[in-house]
Parts: C-alpha cells; structure tokens; sequence
C-alpha cells in the first residue's frame, strides 16, 4: 500500500543501552520504544491499522502480543519508525519519502473527510494533543491527532513535533515519563541537491544547519504523483508531576461536578422512596400482619382481603418457568462479574447453573434440569455471539483492525464450549440435587380467580413507570460511559462506578418490592414475571436514550458504522436488562417469603 522511495532509520549512537519497554527509568541515550496504534475516528467508529496508509514503515516491523481485550478491541501496536533518546533532543529528523499512487491519495483523502486520527504510545502512556479551554485556565487532552486537515483541499500532517515530558531522579539521573504531546504540521519540504534519504539537506527544515524553520504556505497537498517527506523533531522538558501520577492531567477532562450532582440526587431519590414506603407499605403491611395474627378461625381469615387472601396461590409457579429460571442465572452471573475480565465470566457459570436449577426444582415443573442448564448456557453467550459474529464480519469486509482473528475466534469458541457449559452443568447439578425451596405456605390445588384489576395496577402502566426510577440512577454516568467508548476518551472516576451500581441496586430492590407489595394487596398473585421486568424494562429507557444519543451526540452515517453502534449498544442493554431483573426478581422473591412465613401462615 505504500511506495516509498526510501526507508531511512534515523542514527543512534554507536553503543546502545538496551530499549526501555515499559516503565523502568530511562538513562540519558537510552533508547525509549515508540509505538503505533489503530487509527480511529468517532464518525465512523471503525479502527484501521496505522500502516493501512501509505505511512513511513520501520526497518523491522514488530508487534507487541496483544493481550484477549486488545484482539477483541482491535488494538494493535506496532513499532513505529520514530526513534527517542531519553532527554537526546532531535531536529528535523527525516523518516521517509514516499510518492503518492492514486490509490494511496484516494485512501489518504478518504480518512480525512473521515476525520480520522493517530494514536501512539510512549512508555504505555497515549500521544495526546493540549487544548487550552475557552473558559478556564486550563487544558484538555485530545488522543491522538488528525492525519490531516480538509478545506476543500487535502493536507496532509507529515511533520510531528513532539514534546516528552519526564521526571529525573536526582540521585541516579535516571528518568520517567510523565508526559507525552505532540504538534502536527503540514510542510511542503523541499530538499537540496539531489535526494540523499536521512543525510538530505532540507531548505524548509534543516537539523544539519541547526535551524529549524516550518513554513505552511505551501503545505503538501495530496496529488497523485507527488511526494511526501515526513520528518519530526523531539524534545525534552523536566517536570514536576510524579510517575504515579502522570495519568491526573488526562482524566481530569471529565465534568465531576456534574457526577457529583448525579450521585448526590440519587440517594435523595431512594431517600424519598424509602421514606414513601415506610409511610404506606411497611407500616399497613405490619398492621396487615399483625391483625392477621390475632384472628382465630380459618373462617375468620376468610373475611380479610388483599395480599392475605393470595397466600394460596402466591407461590404458583409462573408461566415459562424455564425461561425465568435462565434470565435469573444469567443475571446472577452477570452480578458477580460486573467489570471483571472475560474469564471471570466464564468461571461465573457455575453459581449461574446453580441458581436456575434450584429455582426450576422448587417450581417442580419437571425433572429436566438439563434443559434449564443449557438454557442457561446459551441463551446470553449465544444472543451476544450472534451479534458479535454479525459485526466481525461486517468489520472484515472494511478492512478493519477490529477484526477479530478467526484463531482468536476460534479460541473463543472453543473457550465457551470447553469450559463455560460444563461448569454451567455443573452448578445446575449441585443446584438439582440440593433439597427443593419449599414456599412457606400450602398452595391451593385451583387457582384463585383474579379480580379485576385498576387501570394504575395493569402490567404495562406499572412496568413503565417502575422501570424509570433505575435508568435514572444510571443517567449521568451512562451519558459518560458513552462518551468514554463512542468519543475514545479518557474514563475516570471508578469510584463513581462503584457507588452507582449500589445505588442502582437499592433502587431496582425497592421499586420492585414496592410494586409487588401493591400488586398482591390488589389479589393478583402473579408476580414472578412482573417483578423481573419492572426493574429489568429499564434496558429499554438505556437503548432509547443510547439512539437519542446517537443522533444528537455523534455524527455516523456510514452503514456499517451505525449497525457497530447499534449492535453493540443492544448487547448492552440486553445485559442491562438481565442484571436489573435479576436483583428485582430475587428482592420480591425474599420479600413475598418473609411476609408469609409469619406465625399466621405456618
């Protein structure tokens, strides 16, 4: 894909240290190793390799072993053709020339309109462009910078003038990196003489004559035939930030006030919830009980009403039990992962197994546990291969270095199918030959009629409304999550992660009881699936909001592109949908069995 004239590696000294990988102190004149990363743009949210375009290569082109994220996140770092001695400044160093072919000029223009941008890696730590805020005394960091600009014409940034900022140790010298900055220039770079590769003598940027002069007046503008001489230059300047926290400055671009906000105004939603419930539920349900205790014939039971007279019936197994069963354990499985690796999840799948086999014996519904097991095992894993496959392929055909290898496909796979469904059947069959959960009270051999229920009691108005109180909690941090993958921005704030999703469990616990409470008091004792999806329906407030999202916030509008998006924020949801459920479902579930296996019901 490139055609370059001459490959030119810039000359170090003679005796060199050994090349500095990660973040050991660096001596003056060692080598520090620069790498390559994907290209990426958030119009088109498809990565490409940084030598999918006709870019300077180094003489021995390495790669770095990717770890299993970095394949399936299509991160791929590669040696670059730029060389740093740690505090050694450069001028003017030239890489390479390269003549642009029609195809190489139609690619260059084509990821320009894109808006597509480099990212590099020094010593682990991104290459970040500063940006002075309009209004504070201060910077924000864009990742990466724009292969070039488009005004009508194509311009391509073929000279880089980076900055590394680093820490010395006084007593050894030795150095850190805290900082890594870069400027892109356009410079039309004309040679004297005839073309001598890294010895050429440049009129516009000259190391030999220790001056350096950049001119855009007649910037490289991107013709077929013409050729392109990339150069950089690198500097060196002692800082004061401490290795431990050189990463403050890109996290800081987050608005915390904003987070702050959110977090502080979810506990008084849950605050007023709580108190809400306490008022009216708890304190009529502990008079309920109370009065309910006192009575002393069956007959005079008989003349209560509400939640009391459903105690027949309210442990009736539901409908699709085997479905529930298998949301329930996937959703206990994606409880115990939460921001755990890959194979966390994996290894998950025993206490998923476990759990839906113990809730299928106690609904009695049949003696095939082996079926709730491996409905178990597929039905997330499978929903998000699909979609997963679907995108890969798609990827594929663009060329993309987010495509995931068919070995480390096949790894996949064979991973899932060697290990997560046998630990799933595992669980389910300790889970089976564990004595059933027996319902605290006797069920009536025919069901009890229902009577006819308000319209505010109907499952899809209680649903709707109970399933907003926890996408709310999850609001703020949501809009930031968002931006974090779709913006390729730096996340902080892990912490606010944290306290989010206690919140969020306190809310899908209380919202669920709360609408179950009420339910039963109306004589509809069928509970099981409500309680799951009022919580669990507000995955579909999270998609809405993600679409609302898409086209308020970004600018897709390629096909592929938008299927990316849309894929993968559904899988998303899906998992949303799971895990709120789950908490939901198994919050009634220990409410509806304390409130009848008091005295009165044993």
């Amino acid at each position: 894909m490139q055609k370059a004239v001459s490959s030119v590696a810039v000359a170090v000294a003679a005796v060199r240290r050994p090349t500095r990988r990660c973040h050991l102190p660096a001596l003056p004149g060692d080598e520090v190793l620069v790498k390559v990363n994907e290209l990426m743009s958030i119009e088109i949210q498809i990565t490409y390799s940084y030598y999918s375009l006709p870019f300077c290569r180094p003489d021995n082109l390495t790669e770095s072993a990717p770890t299993l994220w970095q394949l399936l996140h299509g991160d791929r770092q590669q040696r670059s053709p730029y060389q740093f001695e740690m505090r050694v400044p450069k001028k003017c160093q030239i890489v390479c020339r390269v003549l642009v072919g029609e195809k190489e000029a139609k690619e260059l223009m084509e990821k320009m309109e894109d808006e597509y941008r480099v990212n590099m890696a020094l010593d682990n730590l991104p290459l970040s462009i500063p940006i002075r805020r309009i209004d504070k005394d201060d910077f924000f960091y864009q990742h990466g910078y724009h292969i070039g600009e488009e005004h009508k014409r194509y311009f391509i940034h073929n000279h880089l003038s980076f900055l590394v900022r680093y820490k010395r140790d006084i007593d050894t010298s030795a150095s850190t990196i805290v900082a890594y900055e870069v400027k892109p220039f356009s410079v039309k770079h004309q040679y004297e003489a005839q073309w001598n590769g890294a010895n050429s003598r440049l009129s516009t940027c000259d190391a030999n004559a220790n001056r350096f002069i950049l001119s855009s007046d007649s910037p490289p503008e991107i013709e077929v035939g013409e050729e392109i001489i990339f150069t950089y230059d690198v500097n060196f300047e002692e800082s004061d930030i401490k290795w431990a926290s050189r990463w403050d400055a890109y996290l800081s671009m987050t608005d915390d006030q904003a987070r702050w906000f959110s977090i502080v105004n979810s506990p008084v939603t849950l605050i007023g919830l709580s108190v809400a419930m306490a008022m009216t539920m708890l304190r009529s349900l502990h008079r309920d009980i109370f009065r309910y205790s006192k009575l002393e014939t069956q007959n005079e039971a008989q003349v209560e009403t509400g939640w009391k007279l459903v105690h027949g019936d309210v442990f009736r197994p539901p409908s699709n039990p085997v479905l529930l069963c298998a949301y329930a354990g996937s959703g206990v499985q994606l409880f115990g992962l939460r921001n755990v690796v890959l194979l966390t999840w994996v290894l998950m799948g025993m206490l998923a197994g476990y759990t839906s086999s113990r809730l299928y014996k106690m609904f009695k519904s049949g003696s095939e546990w082996k079926h709730i097991t491996m409905a178990t095992a597929i039905q997330f894993p499978g929903f998000t291969f699909v979609i997963f496959a679907i995108l890969n392929t798609l990827l594929q055909d663009e060329n993309s270095s987010a495509t995931v290898p068919p070995t480390t496909m096949c790894a996949l796979v064979l991973l899932w199918s060697g290990i997560a469904p046998p630990l799933v059947f595992l669980g389910g069959y300790l889970g089976y030959k564990r004595p059933a959960i027996e319902p605290p009270v006797e069920i009536n051999k025919t069901p009890r009629k229902i009577p006819k229920q308000a319209w505010y009691i109907s499952p899809v108005f209680s649903i709707l409304i109970g399933s907003i109180f926890p996408f709310t909690i999850v609001f703020i941090e949501l809009f930031f999550g968002l931006i974090f993958i779709w913006y390729h921005q730096f996340y902080r704030g892990f912490g606010f992660l944290l306290i989010t999703l206690v919140l969020l469990l306190v809310a899908c616990a209380e919202i669920s009881v709360a609408f179950c409470y009420y339910q039963l008091r109306s004589g509809n004792y069928k509970w099981w699936w409500r309680s799951f999806l009022t919580p669990g329906c507000s995955a579909v407030y999270l998609f809405l909001y993600a679409t609302f999202f898409f086209f308020a916030k970004l600018s897709i509008v390629k096909p592929v592109s938008v299927m990316f998006y849309f894929g993968y924020m559904l899988v998303v949801s899906y998992a949303f949908f799971l895990l709120t459920g789950t908490i939901g479902f198994f919050s009634c579930f220990f409410f509806t069995r304390f409130i009848y296996s008091q005295r009165a019901f044993g």
